[in-house]
């Protein structure tokens, strides 16, 4: 798509897995871009510093070396790494105009000076403390990052005025729902998780400042997004550790759940597609679906990897976890008549090049 060369684009969560796609994508597209993260230890830092380095940044050398036991992931041991120095701005030695900065959502006078200072044509909020489970061990951080966080945002763009603001939700606000596939018309006020009600909260903050402020606002429900770079926490990192390691995987519900997966590329090229189509009343705020639209069942995911790696796995049969669903499908036609997002990505194929990352000799964990 044509795009100004100059768009001024803010992504936060830019050394999270959708989060430093995205940036890569649109520096490759002409726009200049600001990331920030605040860089925590949900799950291992030194993937997300690997992002980091992908992207073209050299980390300093003079930040705090910091022990910690990452709260998340299938290696829970503790690790050490050297951290980012808050607040420091650093430069992509792939492209002058990616910029990264660690900065967390809920310091709201370093966001503001950021805002202040950089006028941003457009921002995309992929910031979020991510993890159904983990929702239930600590509540407080969903509220603090997805709440609080996304109110000093919004706040932002109520005082220096966006072109657009894209947000993530989640397919987890459909909760219990049993009528599929999923549509955006949908009632979701039935959520079975903490991190879901944050997600909704969100999307009626939304609602609200769309109304009172006129800031274009655009939800993003994302459905399982997978691939390179993905998260420790999701099953296709947790699965591959396991299936390598000759340990057991664990199979919640004995197998009997679907997932809509989505492949990285696909998800990150329909959030490009939306940047310059704000909606027409900037009063109203939207939400979109953005999935692939064809749910795998666990275990054929599962034969998948093993196809990839090459290895057989362990299996493991477990019940049904708290927070947990069985079938989550996105019906992405409203996205596609905005934008034609079309994912073009298969199962086989998006398995086959994570497992080829997984193994490859440059993974961050070797």
């Amino acid at each position: 798509m044509e795009m100004e060369k100059k768009m001024n684009v803010l992504v936060t969560g830019a050394a999270g897995f959708i989060g430093a796609a995205l940036c890569g994508l649109l520096v490759r597209k002409g726009l200049k871009v600001t990331g920030i993260d605040s860089v925590n230890a949900y799950y291992d830092p030194r993937l997300k510093h690997a992002r980091l380095g992908n992207l073209g940044f050299t980390l300093p050398a003079d930040g705090e070396v910091v022990r910690t036991t990452p709260a998340t992931g299938y290696d829970r041991s503790e690790i050490e790494y050297r951290e980012i120095p808050y607040g420091r701005r650093l430069t992509s030695a792939l492209n002058p105009e990616l910029v990264f900065i660690r900065l967390d959502l809920t310091d709201r006078d370093g966001l503001e000076s950021l805002c202040e200072r950089e006028k941003f044509d457009v921002i995309v909020n992929l910031a979020a403390q991510a993890g159904v489970r983990y929702s239930i061990e600590n509540p407080y951080a969903y509220v603090e990052s997805n709440v609080v966080g996304f109110l000093n945002l919004l706040e932002c763009a109520r005082r220096w005025p966006v072109k657009h603001f894209l947000y993530a939700s989640s397919s987890s606000v459909y909760g219990s729902n049993a009528k599929v596939p999923f549509s955006e018309k949908d009632r979701v006020d039935d959520p079975v998780s903490l991190y879901a009600a944050t997600k909704k909260c969100d999307e009626l903050m939304a609602h609200v400042y769309a109304g009172l402020y006129h800031i274009p606002l655009t939800g993003l429900r994302f459905f399982t997004v997978y691939g390179p770079w993905g998260r420790p926490d999701m099953a296709p990192m947790l699965f591959s550790d396991a299936i390598m390691n000759g340990d057991e995987i664990k199979v919640f519900n004995s197998g009997n759940l679907s997932r809509d997966f989505t492949y990285i590329d696909d998800i990150v090229e329909g959030i490009e597609k939306l940047i310059d189509k704000a909606p027409e009343d900037p009063s109203l705020a939207r939400v979109f679906n953005i999935g692939c639209g064809r749910p795998m069942n666990l275990l054929e995911f599962i034969t998948t990897l093993e196809a990839a790696l090459g290895r057989e796995a362990r299996k493991k049969m477990y019940p049904m976890q708290p927070g947990d669903v069985m079938t989550t499908f996105a019906d992405t036609t409203e996205l596609r008549n905005v934008t034609g997002y079309a994912p073009k990505t298969t199962l086989k194929e998006g398995v086959e090049r994570f497992a080829e990352w997984y193994l490859s000799e440059n993974l961050w964990t070797r």
